[in-house]
């Protein structure tokens, strides 16, 4: 992590199509995110997040660049009164977070061996020492094991909430 990016990798016990199939699946995102995106994944689309009964739309929360199994981006979320009231965040923290700049979501995919892929997750283009940043950073690691936890078990990180990716 630098003081606007943060990159995070993991090596799953799965291979591209599958992993990929865990970023985009509706059905997956949801077992270990708690969200799923409404999107038809093509480049300029939009994407609405689905969290705990709220939806967040936004003409600029769209998908960057799609290549299946491969690389997936996407601009991170819009911070909704609708969305805080949800997930339980105070109105100055989701005022605050709103504040912030739009920042970018990236996923690399790569094979690794017949049944081994390596993740790369990098989120950027925070403001520095902002507080998105410092939450984000907090909440990726636990997200992306429980990903890794789901597509190796069958089920996500047992016995733990997995906080949001913007929840601290």
């Amino acid at each position: 992590m630098n003081d606007s990016t943060i990159t995070y990798t993991v090596y799953i016990q799965a291979d591209p199509a599958r992993v990929w199939e865990a970023l985009t699946d509706p059905a997956l995102t949801r077992r270990y995110w708690g969200l799923s995106f409404e999107t038809d994944w093509a480049v300029g689309s939009a994407m609405d997040w689905v969290e705990r009964g709220a939806r967040t739309s936004d003409p600029e929360q769209v998908v960057l660049e799609c290549v299946p199994d491969r690389r997936l981006s996407y601009t991170w979320h819009t911070f909704t009164p609708q969305w805080a009231a949800s997930v339980g965040i105070a109105e100055e923290l989701r005022a605050e977070l709103a504040r912030e700049r739009r920042t970018k979501v990236t996923y690399e995919i790569e094979p690794v061996g017949d049944t081994l892929a390596r993740l790369t997750v990098r989120h950027e283009g925070f403001a520095p020492d902002g507080t998105l940043i410092g939450m984000c950073s907090q909440a990726w690691p636990m997200l992306v094991s429980s990903l890794k936890t789901l597509l190796e078990t069958g089920a996500p990180l047992a016995g733990q909430e997995i906080p949001e990716a913007h929840e601290a």
